[in-house]
């Protein structure tokens, strides 16, 4: 069997091409290797999983762009039995300071994986990283009440699949990857290519190169580690989901092997793994045996105050449970994050 990974170098990306490198598929890894460049970075990030990704002879790793359709085809070859499309502009300011990167990446580089696998590996299984931010302002638009430290919902438990995405703001980043989201539905609908989308929450594990506009909790963990302030905006009590990275690639596999010929999937930890930021930082502090050090700063106008995903559809559907609880994640990410930035083996320079 084999395997496309684009964004092959990222997080999640090189948790996919690792999984199923174990499992003796043949993977092709696509990557530009432009993340730090995106965020404003001077300094490395995702190049160290490009390096950890040569332990691996089945892994194939090839330097190129998605919004290249001659990148797009080479990675492909002659064919592959699957896609996981990973390859996306990640952050929220990022979109809203240079939309048309933004829209390059996540909805032409969409379009152009998309054409090609229709074009070249037609049977193939096509799995699309949505994210919760397709729904918009919908979210915001749903009661909630004001606790000690944490926003809850009033009368809702979870976002479902049934929410609307439309009608509502969404920033530059919501819209592009809204219309990957749509596009991939559609090549399902009108040729008939397996497509599995999955509009993640808050994704968390080793490996993780947070910044502040995007993967808030290694941010959090390695500016702490770093004895450097935490930014938070507004007051904490904002809520998210969060799952360990290895779950999310079960639940794509779980639909690889499945016979689900097109679906739609919230995916997160749900309400037993959620956490605002206050709380996030306690634990921290109970972790770290201190206190991390924190600065206050207005409110972000596209900052959702909670999101819990439902994901009822997709246990259901796959059978897919979460098995690393949110304690025990933070536990791997803190142990990788100290040995990372205490390596000499491998320096983010």
């Amino acid at each position: 069997m084999k395997i496309l990974v684009t964004g092959g170098a990222g997080f999640i990306g090189s948790h996919v091409a690792e999984y199923y490198a174990k499992r003796r598929w043949k993977v092709t890894v696509l990557d530009n290797l432009i993340r730090s460049k995106i965020f404003g970075y001077s300094k490395k990030s995702v190049e160290y999983n490009w390096e950890y990704l040569k332990r691996y002879s089945n892994i194939e790793r090839i330097l190129g762009d998605v919004r290249k359709i001659k990148d797009v085809r080479e990675a492909i070859g002659r064919g592959v039995d699957v896609v996981i499309h990973c390859a996306a502009q990640p952050g929220v300011l990022s979109s809203v300071k240079n939309p048309r990167l933004d829209f390059a990446i996540n909805a032409l580089g969409t379009f152009n994986v998309l054409e090609c696998i229709r074009r070249k590996s037609p049977k193939a299984t096509f799995i699309y990283c949505s994210t919760n931010k397709v729904y918009g302002g919908n979210v915001c638009n749903l009661p909630i009440k004001e606790l000690k430290t944490r926003y809850v919902y009033k009368g809702v438990r979870a976002i479902s699949e049934e929410m609307s995405i439309d009608s509502s703001p969404h920033t530059p980043y919501g819209v592009s990857k809204y219309l990957g989201d749509l596009y991939v539905q559609e090549y399902a609908y009108i040729y008939g290519i397996r497509t599995g989308v999955f509009r993640m929450s808050c994704i968390y594990g080793v490996r993780q190169f947070g910044f502040e506009d995007q993967g808030w909790i290694a941010h959090f963990i390695i500016t702490a580690l770093k004895e450097e302030p935490i930014t938070i905006y507004g007051n904490g009590k904002q809520v998210r989901d969060v799952l360990y990275v290895k779950d999310l690639v079960k639940a794509f596999d779980l639909f690889v092997r499945s016979k689900i010929k097109h679906s739609v999937y919230n995916i997160g930890g749900g309400p037993e793994n959620a956490t605002s930021l206050l709380e996030f930082l306690n634990l921290l502090s109970k972790k770290l045996d201190r206190k991390p050090k924190v600065k206050y700063s207005n409110w972000r106008p596209f900052d959702q105050k909670v999101y819990i995903s439902d994901i009822s559809k997709i246990k259901r559907d796959l059978g897919w449970e979460s098995t690393i609880s949110f304690e025990r994640g933070i536990d791997k990410l803190l142990s990788w994050a100290k040995k990372f930035l205490s390596s000499t083996s491998y320096t983010i320079e």
